[in-house]
């Protein structure tokens, strides 16, 4: 059912999208990003030595889990430095600089992660269910200019799976 949701927000949001077009009034001013906050990393606690050998009846993780990359469980993406001249780059163009199309507007962390007209879409902690990251993977977005790439998709889907944080 949560999939049929988000199912229905994405066509939803793409709807909107299709038919945004000229008539759409331009945003006004805004500040650039900076950061507002530090966010400490958190420290790895020792490894313990298992008191029995491991079993093979483990799980393996499901399709739907994603396998943490080196880059996601090794360094914190800093959504200042790696995430935000992503979306400079492909997205405020058309979300927050010359419209705000769909009510989302990416000029900002504050303004993102108040999301859009469908809501939030950025779900800190699970990049497989935020719609952003979605519709990327889709080639949904962004819907004009250059796409973003893979190694730029692995950086916001590692930042929003790290908590989306403003750092």
């Amino acid at each position: 059912m949560k999939k049929l949701i988000h199912t229905l927000a994405a066509l939803t949001l793409l709807a909107f999208l299709a038919a945004c077009g000229a008539d759409a009034a331009p945003p006004a001013a805004t500040e650039p990003v900076t950061v507002t906050e530090s966010v400490p990393t958190p420290t790895e606690e020792p490894a313990t030595v298992p008191t029995e050998a491991p079993t093979a009846t483990a799980e393996a993780p499901s399709a739907t889990e994603a396998a943490p990359t080196e880059e996601a469980a090794g360094s914190t993406v800093s959504f200042a430095a790696d995430v935000y001249p992503i979306f400079e780059a492909k997205c405020v163009k058309c979300h927050g600089v010359e419209r705000v199309k769909e009510g989302l507007n990416m000029l900002t962390y504050e303004q993102l992660m108040a999301g859009s007209f469908n809501g939030p879409v950025v779900l800190p902690g699970n990049a497989n269910e935020s719609l952003l990251a979605q519709l990327i993977i889709e080639g949904e977005m962004p819907n004009r200019g250059d796409k973003v790439t893979p190694e730029e998709l692995q950086i916001i889907q590692n930042w929003i799976n790290q908590g989306a944080a403003n750092n």
